[in-house]
């Protein structure tokens, strides 16, 4: 007989959540009801688990992940709640549990849903998925910089909100390579922090280069030093031992090539600054822009065209949708499942880290935009839309000039690291076997 669930174990901590605009217990009062437009109505990063009687509900943003196993007790089913898959694990192996465990019997709520348990135990049951975040498409008129000037003041409220939340002398480090995404996180922030009155010296761009060399550092002072604010820049030189692939499977808990290797510079850069400040605490980064404005080479995927980046909805962000045989229960897809890239090095190191482009307000904005009539379809048109409607953005907004550069990515900028060229599907390969040693129970 299938019973309710009566027994939770919520193992996330609300204080890592920076809800932007109520307190916990409204939020959480909003996900408890499951209803899609109350939980709409919370803005920032967060991940939420509440209960109404015998329903379990979860809601997130893709700032924050968020994991769900189903065990099976004598007294009947129960429903064990996490950020990480090894949480988990710990906590069925302290129950005398952990012969249930196997990663892929793990679930990972997907954003921008509501996700809810009801009744579990033999079968257990699907979980039901109610969508929350709408936003609609092809609302702004095709005006770049009416889109760019609308990006980030949506941007800019995120970060201002976040700096509510931080403490008022905390330092901030921005994880900077001089790109697009994280120039406009770091001058927002500066512009907000300018306007607040609040003590600049507390502000950092940490610019990571491995083995002395990769390309994001010199790109990082030429920004800098054609704004006026190369005085903010910290390089971060760490040895190519550090960036150590196989170690980042167990730190973001995946094999997926491309996020490894963002992982693997992001922790090597996070132990080297943890390193140099042991007290340090927040960072802020850029993740989330390039699939904010559809800015990844559309070529290098086969499962991909022009076509079906404009026609579907948050693509990027979300993968191909939760109704999709493509979709995992494990993972869900697109950043929703990739923000684990960011989020484990941070977590792994002790810091708290904050993604504005994450927020559900900003995402909303770029998906307004026009992209059909902006591009007329053509890849080379999208690629340049991102640096025109971000650098329009920053100007209106802070008065500053974005200097774009050519595009790259974070792992590519840090420096030449040889696991990297090595072709993606040898490396999946290698970083799957790491993910099965690692999480995989051994026979017997």
């Amino acid at each position: 007989m299938d019973r309710a669930v009566r027994n939770l174990i919520d193992l996330t901590n609300p204080a890592d959540n920076f809800i932007l605009n109520m307190d916990q217990a409204e939020a959480a009062r909003r996900v408890a009801s499951g209803d899609p437009q109350a939980v709409a109505g919370i803005e920032g990063q967060f991940a939420i688990v509440a209960r109404d009687g015998d329903r379990i509900r979860m809601a997130r943003s893709i700032g924050r992940l968020l994991r769900y196993f189903i065990a099976k007790r004598q007294d009947g089913p129960m429903l064990i709640v996490a950020q990480r898959i090894e949480s988990i694990r710990a906590c069925l192996e302290e129950l005398g549990l952990l012969d249930q465990f196997h990663p892929s019997y793990t679930r990972m709520a997907p954003a921008h849903y509501v996700t809810e348990v009801h009744l579990v135990g033999c079968p257990d049951p699907n979980p039901v998925y109610r969508r929350f975040f709408d936003p609609p498409q092809d609302v702004w008129q095709s005006d770049i910089e009416a889109i760019g000037r609308r990006y980030i003041e949506a941007l800019a409220a995120a970060i201002d909100g976040w700096l509510d939340c931080v403490p008022a002398q905390a330092p901030i480090g921005v994880c900077f390579s001089g790109g697009i995404d994280s120039g406009a996180v770091f001058l927002t922030t500066y512009h907000a922090m300018k306007a607040r009155g609040d003590n600049l010296s507390r502000l950092k761009a940490f610019t990571l280069s491995v083995d002395g060399r990769g390309e994001d550092l010199a790109q990082a002072r030429r920004f800098l030093d054609s704004v006026d604010l190369s005085l903010f820049l910290e390089p971060i030189e760490v040895s190519g031992d550090a960036v150590n692939p196989l170690e980042t499977v167990r730190v973001i808990e995946d094999y997926k090539p491309l996020d490894i290797q963002a992982g693997a510079v992001l922790l090597a850069l996070c132990r080297a600054i943890r390193q140099r400040y042991a007290e340090w605490k927040y960072l802020i980064d850029g993740d989330g822009g390039d699939e904010n404005l559809k800015d990844y080479p559309i070529e290098v995927n086969p499962e991909l065209t022009i076509n079906s980046v404009l026609n579907n909805r948050m693509l990027y962000q979300e993968g191909w949708g939760v109704e999709s045989i493509k979709h995992s229960l494990t993972f869900s897809g697109g950043h929703s499942r990739g923000y684990a890239r960011t989020a484990g090095p941070l977590a792994a190191t002790g810091f708290v880290g904050f993604s504005p482009f994450t927020v559900p307000g900003v995402i909303a904005v770029a998906e307004g935009i026009p992209y059909r009539a902006l591009t007329d379809f053509d890849i080379d048109r999208l690629y340049e839309l991102k640096g025109q409607v971000v650098a329009a953005g920053v100007r209106a907004v802070t008065g500053l000039q974005l200097p774009v550069f050519e595009k790259r990515r974070f792992q590519h900028g840090a420096g030449r690291i040889r696991d990297f060229d090595e072709p993606l599907a040898a490396q999946e390969r290698r970083y799957y076997k790491a993910f099965q040693d690692e999480f995989v129970p051994a026979a017997g």
